[in-house]
């Protein structure tokens, strides 16, 4: 029988609605925070085991509707070449930023089987291990690229934007490099045992639409139509998109992610009303009241209509969230029918 979570993603109709959150696992558990005191991200990332370990942690406390893969979206970009470390507190920092062709050269495709074998036989254990869907995921190329061209992270990714516009051809190199190593990554762990993936854009909302329609999207569209014989679901999901979901759509993904600054039917009335959407609460309002978040997220189950519509936030767990509101806020979700308003 099909999963609720994978019917939802084609829009097939369901028992329930399915949810899942962005980040469920890592920082929000005291499990994961014992790990973290003696490894760092990238060390639990390149050990199969204690990434599958740290996998399964959010589907045997919370009881979501899938697991996401724990890893980093930095991971393949240092697997090829990026001489980069995850900072606690910072983010990710790169030794040398690329913004000149020579550093470009540096990074090279990337090949999974051999430059990531970790992450995919993370993949198979969780697999074999799994009553429920497991997601992979990767970074999307404009993403990468802000990381890789500003050496860290910003607010305004200038840097990243000026090269865009006054080098076109240095940014269609670096592009066409990160969405080649996309979608070998994703249809590497898709191989594996991934049975859907979801692409992070985390920053192209920082793109004016003319922009993103130049200089982003013919990269994801050709990462999502490479993927396409694979027949798994694919998620694309960015924050602060709202005018941007019309042309997210053209790159023609199963599911579009939301995040709260949309509401669920206002993001439809942009898509279509046949599309399946992801989210969206707001994750502060996880740090609320259970009476408080309890409305804000029967607003979010009333808005998403019930078919086609995975629960999620808006963005992912906030560290000081309790994974208890996370179990409760599930089992919300679960006993919710979109015929009877929850009491």
């Amino acid at each position: 029988m099909t999963h609720r979570f994978l019917a939802t993603c084609r829009n097939e109709p369901t028992d329930r609605v399915p949810v899942w959150f962005m980040r469920q696992a890592g920082r929000s558990l005291p499990e994961y925070r014992a790990l973290k005191e003696n490894h760092s991200i990238l060390e639990l990332c390149r050990s199969p085991e204690l990434a599958a370990e740290v996998t399964l942690q959010p589907v045997k406390r919370l009881d979501v509707d899938a697991a996401i893969l724990f890893s980093d979206i930095m991971v393949p970009l240092a697997a090829a070449g990026a001489k980069l470390d995850i900072v606690p507190g910072v983010g990710p920092v790169l030794e040398e930023p690329i913004r000149s062709a020579r550093e470009l050269r540096q990074l090279r495709p990337l090949e999974p089987q051999r430059d990531v074998p970790f992450v995919l036989e993370t993949v198979r254990i969780l697999a074999a291990e799994l009553d429920r869907p497991l997601i992979g995921f990767a970074g999307a190329p404009f993403t990468l690229a802000c990381y890789l061209v500003e050496g860290g992270p910003s607010k305004d990714h200038a840097r990243t934007k000026a090269l865009m516009l006054s080098e076109p051809a240095l940014w269609e190199a670096l592009m066409d490099n990160l969405a080649d190593s996309t979608l070998a990554y994703l249809s590497a762990q898709v191989q594996a045992g991934a049975d859907a993936v979801q692409l992070f854009d985390s920053w192209a909302g920082s793109l004016a639409p003319a922009d993103y329609s130049a200089f982003a999207l013919p990269y994801v569209l050709k990462i999502f139509k490479g993927l396409e014989h694979l027949g798994v679901p694919r998620i694309y999901f960015g924050v602060a998109t709202g005018e941007l979901l019309g042309l997210l759509a053209e790159t023609s993904p199963e599911v579009i992610g939301v995040d709260w600054r949309t509401p669920l039917d206002a993001a439809r009335r942009r898509l279509g009303p046949s599309a399946v959407v992801q989210g969206n609460l707001d994750p502060a309002a996880c740090l609320a009241p259970w009476e408080v978040l309890r409305v804000k997220a029967l607003e979010v189950l009333q808005f998403g209509g019930g078919r086609g519509h995975i629960f999620n936030l808006g963005h992912g767990v906030l560290p000081a969230t309790d994974p208890d509101r996370l179990r409760r806020l599930v089992e919300l979700v679960h006993d919710w029918e979109p015929d009877v308003r929850a009491t």
